[in-house]
């Protein structure tokens, strides 16, 4: 996939998730989300530091660099909140808003100059501009998530997920990495239906541990917005089952993700 797509559907997942916001009250906007400490408004704040960031990866490597190593020092999860979102929290929700377009706008633009083999560093390892973006729109994917969550609405799944999907098979080492563990070497094979009924895979069909589900399903558990028991996937084998209990499919410290209903 050339990175021009990738750019395109970043472009709408952000279009999607504005939709969904862009008529809240100033009261829907305090509402707690199902991550800790933090409001819808915090989750458009979240997504705007980070575009921010992203933008400064881009066209100043060094200056991310400095930046990024504060908030890596930072240990405590309310001072990291206080560094990245307390710019934002200031803001009226319409000034919050505004600030997220815009910052859009500025990402996109620093985007055109990237090309298919160019690579960001970021806060884990660097990485393929490709997977540079496709994180982005996981990101807002993710905290979308938590929005359409908290204000009790559907979205409709979109092909788009593919992106989310790859990104959480091909980060299957990083969740081992982040927890100062041995990454498990024996394969995963991993068959998705996507929205339009049809069948993505990962890995090879020889593959004795497996996943399998709906796409949909697969991107909430690496994105750690599901637990696996509360999907309809289907699970093969201790290596897979071992590797969806730490699936992460973002940068940063590692998360365990939201406890099993009971």
């Amino acid at each position: 996939m050339h990175i021009s797509q990738v750019r395109e559907d970043l472009l709408q997942e952000q279009l999607d998730l504005e939709t969904i916001v862009a008529d809240l009250s100033d009261d829907q906007w305090k509402l707690p989300t199902p991550s800790p400490r933090w409001t819808v408004a915090d989750q458009i704040a979240h997504l705007s530091y980070f575009d921010a960031t992203a933008v400064l990866a881009i066209t100043d490597p060094d200056a991310f660099q400095v930046r990024a190593n504060q908030l890596l020092e930072i240990q405590d999860a309310a001072a990291v909140d206080d560094y990245s979102l307390l710019k934002y929290r200031k803001m009226s929700p319409q000034e919050l808003f505004a600030s997220w377009r815009q910052g859009r706008a500025d990402l996109a633009a620093a985007a055109q100059n990237l090309g298919n083999k160019d690579r960001i560093i970021w806060y884990g390892p660097s990485m393929g501009s490709k997977s540079f973006l496709t994180a982005r729109l996981m990101e807002v994917w993710a905290h979308g998530q938590d929005i359409v969550d908290t204000l009790g609405v559907q979205r409709t799944p979109t092909n788009r997920l593919r992106h989310i999907a790859q990104l959480g098979y091909i980060t299957r080492s990083w969740a081992y990495i982040n927890r100062g563990l041995t990454p498990v070497e024996e394969p995963v094979f991993v068959t998705l239906t996507n929205p339009s009924e049809e069948k993505w895979e990962f890995g090879s069909q020889k593959d004795l541990n497996r996943i399998s589900g709906t796409a949909l399903d697969f991107c909430l558990v690496v994105t750690q917005r599901r637990h696996v028991t509360d999907t309809e996937l289907t699970v093969t084998g201790e290596t897979a089952t071992e590797w969806l209990s730490i699936a992460q499919a973002f940068a940063g410290p590692p998360t365990n993700g939201p406890q099993e209903n009971n």
